[in-house]
Formats: structure tokens, sequence, C-alpha cells
């Protein structure tokens, strides 16, 4: 087959493939094994329509970034606006509208007290930011707390302080020696029926305040992912529990940060997964859908004395961070247009009837003997298939992932871990296909796959 063709002309489908394949390197995938990828050429609302005409419903949110839906008119006007005006300037000593409007709408919309918005370019990123604003905010008052404090099995991004507090993720054995340590407290994971959980949880917090003991004047922050942990496989969590490890951080002086990269607009429930918890944090990281899903930004918002810790007359107190990017107005202009949709379209409202077709769904094959910690929160449904090779690469992710493409599904389960997490514009038919998906999936599982 001839790769030539006219300039300007899109390649057609199987020219794509073979040139992805020739020059392209795909995130987490082994490239050796993985199925030929599909090609996409177009989207709109729920779904994705591939080059060969072939439709796929969205039920992952294109790895969680989309809300509003793919392609939404109002944000890809603004953006298209927006370029036509100003597509970029430098942040340091420049501002514009649209950043101090989204600024001002994110603090608006955000618990009190969460006042100062850093923008960056992704979640690990703002993670890091959140990290690097921790450790100079005690530095700048004198103070060595350098010992950070996060989640056993949590996954904050893949760049250095970021790897380093999801080091238990499992994903980083290559990097160990670039790590810098972390302290790990258990994550009380909890789903439907549990009865056990309370153990679970006074277990965590009885190590806490061990640790504590031992290194509350030398921690600087507590880092965890609020409610629920992505990549760790759709772990969820009481908000009780969130509550009284918030109490006694407090007690002890430790700033609070919450990972809200995932868990952010909406997909809990509410806006933000510290309103479920009823916590608000020290600072928080935001990022996926900040901008509806169509460009890449985040911010970490942070209380006014963490800001205050950084002024003074010499740089040497300043942040000295930043990213070329940084407050782009393109993304901004998405942003604010995203976070208004959220009233404009009762984004919140549709997520309620997202949840209760989830758990209608979900506890219908809660009682089949492969299924495991059936659980639900927000537009987030998951559960666990029994598999003799449990975690991230077991095999049973990818024949399910096949089987889902196969029949116009985009689900990419967590190893045995399945769940689904659809843009809020799905329809209620759309999400009881789904399902029936699903439950076929379910039969059709061979022997092989099972634990």
């Amino acid at each position: 087959m001839s790769n030539t063709r006219a300039e300007g002309t899109a390649p057609v489908m199987d020219d794509l493939v073979t040139l992805d394949r020739r020059h392209v390197w795909h995130p987490f995938t082994q490239e050796q094994t993985a199925p030929s990828v599909t090609p996409i050429a177009s989207a709109r609302g729920a779904t994705l329509y591939g080059h060969d005409g072939t439709a796929y419903l969205d039920l992952i949110s294109s790895w969680w970034v989309i809300t509003h839906g793919h392609a939404h008119p109002r944000i890809a006007h603004a953006i298209a606006q927006q370029a036509r005006t100003l597509e970029q300037v430098v942040f340091a000593g420049f501002t514009h509208a649209p950043a101090v409007q989204l600024a001002t709408a994110l603090v608006r919309k955000l618990p009190p007290g969460l006042d100062r918005v850093f923008f960056s370019d992704n979640g690990s990123t703002a993670v890091e930011v959140a990290l690097k604003m921790a450790r100079q905010y005690w530095f700048n008052q004198g103070e060595k707390r350098d010992r950070f404090l996060a989640c056993k099995k949590g996954y904050h991004g893949d760049t250095v302080g970021a790897m380093s507090a999801g080091r238990s993720s499992g994903f980083f054995e290559p990097f160990r020696s670039m790590l810098f340590p972390v302290d790990l407290l258990s994550f009380p994971a909890t789903w439907e029926g549990d009865t056990e959980v309370e153990a679970r949880e006074n277990a965590s917090l009885r190590s806490l305040e061990d640790y504590l003991e031992r290194h509350g004047q030398e921690c600087a922050a507590f880092l965890m992912e609020p409610m629920v942990q992505g990549a760790a496989g759709m772990r969820m969590c009481r908000p009780v529990f969130v509550q009284k490890l918030a109490a006694r951080l407090r007690s002890a002086g430790i700033l609070l940060i919450f990972d809200e990269v995932m868990t952010g607009f909406g997909r809990t429930g509410p806006l933000f997964a510290c309103e479920k918890a009823g916590v608000t944090p020290d600072m928080i990281c935001l990022s996926k859908g900040l901008t509806g899903g169509f460009l890449p930004m985040s911010v970490t918002v942070c209380r006014e004395q963490i800001y205050a810790a950084f002024l003074g007359e010499t740089f040497d107190r300043a942040f000295a961070h930043g990213h070329s990017f940084t407050a782009n107005p393109l993304g901004c202009a998405a942003g604010l247009v995203s976070l208004a949709l959220f009233e404009e379209e009762g984004t919140l409202e549709r997520i309620t009837t997202i949840e209760a077709i989830h758990r209608q769904r979900l506890l219908a094959l809660a009682g089949q003997d492969r299924v495991e910690h059936p659980r639900v929160m927000g537009s987030i449904a998951a559960l666990d298939i029994q598999a003799s090779d449990e975690g991230y690469a077991s095999r049973i992710g990818l024949f399910l992932r096949q089987f889902f493409l196969e029949r116009g599904l985009l689900l990419r389960p967590l190893g045995n871990t399945l769940y689904l997490m659809p843009p809020y514009c799905i329809t209620a038919a759309e999400l009881h296909r789904a399902w029936d998906g699903v439950d076929a999936a379910l039969q059709h599982l061979p022997p092989a796959h099972i634990g």
C-alpha cells in the first residue's frame, strides 16, 4: 500500500493505522501485543464515530475528561471565538479576562476558604504544584517539614512528585530510585453490603494516630483522592472516614491536599467530591473535566494563608514554578462555558438519574458468582470480577475490552475491575444498552479467565 497522497488530504483508515503503527507510541500500552488501534473520525454527545462509520458509545468519558458530551457546540464556539481574539500570552507579568473570570468562577463554586488559583497543564502537574507549595509553605516559615503522607494504592500522575505519592500503585517500579520517600496510610475501600468497613476505617485511623505521634511535626501534607481512588480500581470510601481523617490532620497542623483530578466536576454526584465528603481541604487539584474535555488544563486552588506565606520583598520567597501555557486563554474560555453548563443544563440532576440507573442495573448483577464488591457513587459504577490474575494486567480486562469494542461500547476495565463513567449527556436508553452489554460480557467470560 502506498503512503503517498495529495498534500493537505486526510489519510484513509488503513493508511492511518499503518502510519500510527510506524510512528506513534501510545500511553499505557504494550505496543508489541496490543490489538490494532481504532481510528476515530468524529464524536458527538456520548458517541464516537470511527473512520469506517462504526459508532462507539463512550462509557469512560474518554479517560474521564468528557463532561457535557463530545463536541458540545457551546464550548466549541467559545474556543473558536477566543482563538480569533487571543490564543496565548505569557502569564508571568500579564493576565487576561478568561483566566480571571475562570478563577473567580471556580472560587465561587468551591467551598469557602479555597481562594487562590494557580494554573498549570494537567492532573500530574496540578499535584506536583500542590506538593511543592506544601513543602515551600513550611520552608518559608522556617519549619523543616519534609515528609509527605498519602494513601496506599493511590495514583496521582506520572511526574516524579506524583509518582512518589503513588509509589504503591504498581506502575512505577523502573523509576523507584528516582522517587522521594512518601509515607503511606491504608485506604478503607468499601462496597454495597460491606459489613466490615467500620473496622477497616478504625484500623486506618489508629495507624494515622500512631504516625502523627511519631512524625506529626515532620509532615508537610497529606495527599488523597477523596471518596474514590480512580486508577486503583474505583475504590470508594465513606464520607465519615474522610471527616475523621481530616480532623486528626488539622489537630496536628498538617496540610490536607485533595487530588480531585478525576472526582471533580460531578463524578461523585455533587460538583466536587469534597462536598460529598463534607471536608474542605487546604488545597485542591483539578483537571480532566475542567475544560469539559476539550483542552488540557489544570488548577491547584489553595487557602489564602498558604498564598500569603509566599509574599515578601525578595524572590526567594516566591513560588518559582510555571508552564509555558499557564492559563492558556483557549482552555480558560472552554472552562468558563463548561462550568456554566452545569447550571444551564441541569447537569447535577442528570448525574442523579445516571446514578439511579447504575444502582438498579448493578445490584441486579451483584448476585452472580463472578461479581464482587459492587459499588456506585454519582456517575461512577464499578464491580470486580473474580480472577486468578487480579490487578491492572489481568487477562480479563483485555478480553472484556475487545468484547465491548466489537459491540460498539468503549469500556476500558482496570484489570479485573469493570467500571462505567459516562458523559453526563448519556440517555437512559444508551446507559441501559451499556448495562445490557455488561450483562452479556459476564455470561461470555471464558473459563480460562476466571480465577
